[in-house]
């Protein structure tokens, strides 16, 4: 029966098993759960060869078992597995109740801090290429540009991190086309969006607000400062619940009393900081404490 199993491996016609192999995907599996916290089933193995491919023929390895092998030892490589492992789908104002939430609710407070001299720190955790970092802060600064100098000149700071280096070449450049932002509100766009040629950029004064950074949400975590608002949504679909629980836990230990956790429609706060964190809209949290 294992042996059937086994002969039946195919991702694609024609791919034999002395290049690509069950136990070539497994191998890859365990090591993106290990780094990344990635859990690739076994209906995965064709997108693994799909996007494994092309790196295992530039590194002139010829077949996965020695690719692994050679990304073992070459940190470089081993980041570019990673990065083609990682999927990064996201837009503008994805699920904008948030974002409106964000606005309502939570802003007339950060811009209370703000005021009075305090720190403002928002982090938009697994960023991606940057969509949701800038929806969020346009949501913070708002439409009128007057009141959002009480912001732009404050101790406000937003923090942008994935683990994926293309995604974080992409948020630091805040360049997109132009009809990416077709979802975002017409007074935010006119407020804080440029034209350049095709394209449209981010205007220069918010993003001197954003601090885009490398970071494994899984490794350590340099920030010594609380959190007032924490974004991570649709990261944690891709982890098993063991690891969820973990993250969720992290997250709650860096916001501030009283701060906000905003995560994906599927997503859920739970084991022991559901006790720790109150359900105050839809997928949004905040921590107890005020």
């Amino acid at each position: 029966m294992i042996a059937a199993e086994a002969d039946s491996f195919r991702p694609f016609p024609g791919i034999s098993a002395h290049i690509y192999s069950r136990a070539d995907f497994e191998e890859v599996s365990r090591i993106i759960y290990d780094i990344a916290g990635i859990v690739l089933p076994p209906g995965k193995a064709t997108l693994v060869y799909s996007r494994l491919a092309p790196l295992v023929r530039e590194s002139g390895q010829q077949t996965f078992a020695r690719y692994i092998e050679h990304v073992r030892r070459d940190e470089a490589d081993m980041r570019g597995m990673i990065n083609a492992l990682t999927t990064n789908h996201t837009f503008f104002y994805r699920e904008s109740h948030h974002f409106d939430h964000l606005a309502g609710q939570v802003r007339p407070q950060l811009l209370a801090k703000a005021r009075a001299g305090e720190p403002v720190r928002l982090w938009s955790a697994g960023c991606s290429t940057g969509e949701e970092l800038y929806s969020l802060a346009m949501a913070l600064l708002g439409p009128d540009k007057r009141e959002a100098r009480i912001l732009l000149d404050g101790d406000v700071v937003i923090l942008a991190t994935d683990l994926a280096d293309h995604a974080v070449a992409g948020a630091s450049a805040a360049r997109y086309p132009a009809d990416a932002l077709k979802d975002v509100p017409d007074a935010l766009r006119q407020s804080w969006v440029h034209r350049v040629g095709d394209e449209v950029e981010l205007d220069s004064g918010l993003r001197a607000m954003v601090r885009v950074r490398r970071l494994n949400l899984l490794g350590p975590w340099p920030m010594k400062r609380g959190f007032d608002v924490i974004f991570c949504r649709n990261v944690m679909i891709y982890f098993d619940q063991a690891t969820k629980d973990r993250l969720v836990a992290r997250f709650a230990d860096q916001l501030l009393p009283g701060g906000h956790l905003y995560i994906g429609h599927s997503e859920r706060v739970g084991g022991e900081t559901q006790y720790r964190m109150a359900l105050v809209g839809g997928t949004i949290y905040r921590k107890d404490g005020m």
